[in-house]
């Protein structure tokens, strides 16, 4: 009896088992399985307003023609063009050897007065010391002397003529007179010679007779070119010899208007190097100091360098260039090729990358181009640009800065 009902409720409880899970299967309240990748990509391609975006966007600014135009914005085509090789050489600023100046004394003395020191710009004839020389008041005392006896030798012989024409005088008289006279003004010469070797002009002579007391003794240190002093060697009362082969000038003074730019020519370039090519003059961080022509190119190599020189005679109006200056040499070579180009200036960096902007729909977008030689204000195009393309000539950086604000603008909306 108990096995029986033991059995009964067994079979009791599995068929309610059976019933309750088929009524789980047909319910409408059973969530659907959750995906979790279809979440991710909605959230991706929709953003909170609901509104859709394209995954990748162009860089492009937006513009109209008229609003090009207004911005400065001008197009072209690509074109072909000549463009000419060049050489990057290493040179050194030298100055120009006929312009630099060693002033040294022209009589011993004592130094009185300086009127000039290292770094004053002097003018060619300006007066830089004073000497006082006890040899110059000598020589200017016989100068003296010898002019006083030329005058009265003239005066006698004029005198002896008026005699002899009188029949006063006899023929040995007049003849005597002459010879006085001749030798009087050899004497007035020889001296006046003297003092013109050590630089007294003939104006200073003609007022010899009215200076001060004292004032034979002093000497002018004239500068002989204009320029800049750039060494001083003498203080005031130092004790100065004309001619001393030995010693140091008192004043080195230099023109740097015009400046030597020698490049170091490899034996590999020298073939492609002579007179009159141009040469532009760069910085070490590439900017460019002047322009100029090869002028003449040194026949011989230097035995340690294994290098030849070619020197350009360069203007140097605002002192760019400064002797002792290592630059970079650009030389344009008479070799030429025709090549597509677009003026320098077209190009910018962006992203990295050397682009120019091209017409797109609505505005203007970058493109990436290859680029190669740089030659007189032109760049060489290699690649990513074909000839009869339009391009932004003018204006190019506009739109890069427009670029460049906007993705700033961007980083910062997230």
């Amino acid at each position: 009896m108990r096995n029986s009902i033991k059995n009964l409720w067994l079979g009791l409880t599995f068929a309610i088992v059976i019933t309750l899970s088929a009524c789980g299967g047909s319910s409408d309240n059973t969530e659907e399985p959750h995906d979790e990748a279809t979440e991710t990509h909605k959230g991706h391609d929709a953003d909170d307003d609901g509104e859709l975006h394209s995954e990748e966007e162009t860089d492009i600014v937006l513009l109209s023609p008229e609003e090009a135009a207004n911005v400065g914005i001008v197009t072209g085509k690509a074109q072909m063009g000549l463009l000419s090789h060049t050489l990057s050489l290493p040179a050194e600023i030298r100055f120009d050897a006929d312009r630099v100046a060693n002033v040294s004394p022209q009589v011993s003395g004592i130094i009185t007065r300086l009127y000039a020191g290292e770094g004053d710009h002097v003018t060619r004839g300006q007066r830089l010391a004073l000497v006082s020389s006890r040899e110059l008041a000598g020589l200017k005392a016989d100068y003296l002397t010898t002019r006083t006896a030329d005058d009265l030798a003239k005066a006698a012989l004029e005198r002896e003529e008026e005699l002899f024409a009188d029949k006063i005088t006899s023929e040995a008289d007049i003849q005597a007179a002459r010879a006085a006279y001749a030798a009087a003004k050899a004497q007035r010469e020889a001296a006046e010679n003297k003092l013109h070797a050590i630089g007294v002009t003939h104006a200073t002579l003609d007022r010899l007779g009215e200076a001060e007391d004292g004032a034979l003794a002093n000497a002018s240190v004239i500068a002989p070119l204009g320029g800049t002093v750039v060494r001083r060697t003498v203080t005031l009362g130092a004790t100065v010899t004309a001619g001393d082969a030995g010693g140091d000038p008192l004043f080195t003074i230099v023109d740097a208007s015009v400046v030597w730019a020698d490049i170091a020519v490899y034996k590999q370039d020298a073939n492609e190097i002579e007179p009159a090519l141009l040469v532009t003059i760069k910085s070490s961080s590439g900017e460019t100091l002047a322009t100029g022509e090869i002028a003449f190119i040194l026949p011989v190599f230097d035995e340690s360098s294994r290098t030849a020189t070619a020197r350009v005679i360069v203007d140097n109006p605002d002192g760019l260039l400064n002797p002792g200056q290592f630059v970079t040499a650009e030389i344009t070579t008479q070799n030429t090729e025709v090549v597509l180009r677009v003026p320098s200036a077209a190009l910018q960096l962006f992203e990295g990358q050397q682009s120019v902007f091209v017409p797109a729909e609505d505005g203007f977008q970058p493109r990436t181009v290859e680029t190669g030689s740089v030659v007189g204000g032109f760049t060489e195009i290699k690649s990513g640009l074909v000839e009869g393309e339009a391009f932004v000539i003018e204006g190019a950086f506009t739109l890069r800065a427009q670029l460049e604000k906007a993705a700033f603008g961007s980083d910062h909306d997230h």
